[in-house]
Order: C-alpha cells, then structure tokens, then sequence
C-alpha cells in the first residue's frame, strides 16, 4: 500500500529552516582568529573535520552519505581546496562522517553512519597515510569492519588517540549515547569490535576531537558542546564549551597546537569558526580556568557569544523545532 507523500511537508520544513537561518548575521569568512569559509562547490555537506600534520593550516574534511571516496584538503588561509584524494582499496561508502589522524601520521575515515536507525549490522574505517604533497591523487586505503558490543546504532564521531593510536567512536542519540573503545590495534582480516566504555548522556553527538595531549576530550552537538578529562577512557565532564551558532554543526577538531577548536558546519559556503580553548594555554584545554568560562575573548559575553549571535536567538530556538519536525518525519516508514 503506498502511503501518501511525505514531499511537501519536507519542502515546507526546507523553506521555514532556511527563513530561520536567514536572520543569523553570516561570520566574517577571513577572520584573524583562524575563522575561514570552505569555497569548494563540491564540499556542500563537510560532515569531519581534522587539522593536517603534514601541512601547517590546511584542514581535511569530506562529504556526508554517499559521495564517494574523496577526502578535501582546504587551506583555511583562502578557503581554497588545495588537493583532492581519491581512496581505493575501499568499497563504495554509504555514510562517511567523520575524519581524524593518528599519532602514526595516517587519515582515519568513518563510515559510520546510518540514518536508518542502526539497521547496518557493521559499518567500516578506512586508514590511509596523509599525502606527503597536495596534489589531486588516489591513495590505497586500508579497510576495516567494525561493529559494537551492544548492536548496530548510527555514529557520527570517530575519535583516535594522539598517543596510544587506539580508536573510539561516539554514538548519536537523542536519549543520550555512549563512547565506544576500538581492539588496540585494528585488523583488516576479521571483524573489530568497538566496546562501550562510557556514557555520554548529555548530547547527541555530531563530532569529536581529542586534544593534542590526549589529555582531554570534545564532543558536540548541532547547538552545544562538552569538554572532559579523558582519565584513560574514563572520562569526566570538565565543563560546557561556547560553540558558534551554524546551520548543521557537524564538525570539531583541535588546532595542532591545541590552542583553538575548530567548529565546521554542513551547507555549501559553510564557515569553520574557531573559539580558543578554555585556559588559553595552548595545551589542549589544561589551564586552570573551566571549560564554561575564565574570561571572555574581545567581542563575545561571558557565555562566549558576540553581539551578532545574540541576534540570531530566536532563530536558534526555532531552528531547533525544524530539525525535530525533520527527523520525526524521517525516521517514519514510507
């Protein structure tokens, strides 16, 4: 039995999210703090986010669902891709969210997602060594099955450790979800399975990062974020981060010299906005001011927003009930 369409209610969401989002005063797209706006027609759904090693200011990123093998080297100095890699040695992706590199110097790529609910009994990892040039060019990936202790449950967050290389990934529930540890070393031969190792009640987590001492732990949401101590994988809540208003905030990742978290948005012509770390000391959030405040920088109140994001408050609140309204409707059978 067909069941009538769900079309015109979607577009009607659409055209409201958009008048929303049409009232938040845009950030500047070449800010001095290292804000800059991804100018790659092709990036229109940046989903991760990580800082490359190799190459000082240029940022990593790829597409949401099934774009394909590709990751994007953007230099946040013009917004510009710089280099774009074609993965082989990998099947056909269906849900790529996050990217994060390892203390071996090597791209670790989820494709984690799923939209269906936790339907996909395993999902996968690709790891592949950061190109020594920026250049347009196929890299052999390696791939990973992966599944969870608990059963199948759609992911966004793929975290690896700056020290010990292990790797965790964050589930996304609006319930509140959890923080999965990866086998200390990942094989390619068998199937790797992530058990849990904490909750995260308090998000439905889009994205994470660890510091770059691996001493701390930022997960997001579209409108919040946290910082904990890792505490060797148990970790503690050190307090809520000041997180930019956006259209779909997606995507976090730490500066190299964990000074910054960079926060990426979906949407074509998205802007990455960075926020300094809580204790401005440059070691990845280990200062002695907390997580919700110790000073606010030039331009924002206390709670780390500007002027021009205050306007934009009403547009939040309303935006919030969009997204509900679209992912009810989603998650609906057909």
């Amino acid at each position: 039995m067909r069941r009538p369409s769900r079309r015109p209610l979607l577009a009607g969401l659409a055209a409201l999210a958009g008048a929303l989002f049409a009232a938040v005063p845009a950030v500047p797209a070449a800010a001095d703090d290292g804000t800059f706006t991804v100018e790659d027609p092709r990036i229109t759904e940046s989903s991760g986010l990580a800082a490359s090693r190799q190459h000082p200011g240029v940022y990593w990123t790829h597409n949401d669902s099934d774009d394909g093998a590709f990751l994007y080297a953007v230099d946040s100095r013009t917004g510009k891709t710089v280099a774009t890699v074609t993965m082989t040695g990998v099947g056909t992706p269906r849900d790529v969210e996050a990217v994060s590199i390892g203390p071996d110097g090597h791209l670790y790529v989820g494709d984690i997602g799923d939209n269906l609910g936790g339907t996909w009994q395993y999902v996968w990892i690709y790891e592949l060594p950061e190109p020594e040039q920026l250049k347009d060019q196929t890299v052999r990936a390696t791939q990973y099955v992966v599944k969870y202790e608990d059963g199948a449950r759609d992911a966004e967050a793929l975290m690896v450790h700056p020290k010990t290389g292990r790797v965790y990934i964050a589930d996304k529930n609006d319930a509140g979800g959890s923080l999965y540890e990866g086998p200390a070393e990942l094989s390619a031969s068998g199937t790797n399975t992530f058990r849990k190792i904490a909750s995260v009640p308090d998000l439905e987590v889009t994205d994470g990062a660890f510091s770059p001492d691996g001493k701390h732990l930022a997960l997001r949401s579209y409108f919040g974020a946290i910082l904990y101590d890792w505490n060797g994988g148990k970790i503690k809540k050190a307090g809520r981060l000041s997180v930019p208003l956006q259209r779909q905030g997606e995507s976090l990742t730490y500066t190299t010299d964990g000074s910054k978290i960079m926060y990426g948005s979906e949407g074509g012509g998205s802007t990455v906005v960075a926020r300094d770390v809580p204790g401005g000391s440059g070691d990845g959030g280990s200062g002695s001011s907390s997580a919700d405040g110790g000073g606010s920088s030039a331009g924002q109140d206390a709670d780390g927003t500007g002027p021009g994001f205050k306007v934009g408050a009403i547009a939040v609140a309303g935006a919030v009930v969009v997204i509900w309204g679209f992912r009810r409707v989603l998650r609906r059978p057909s």
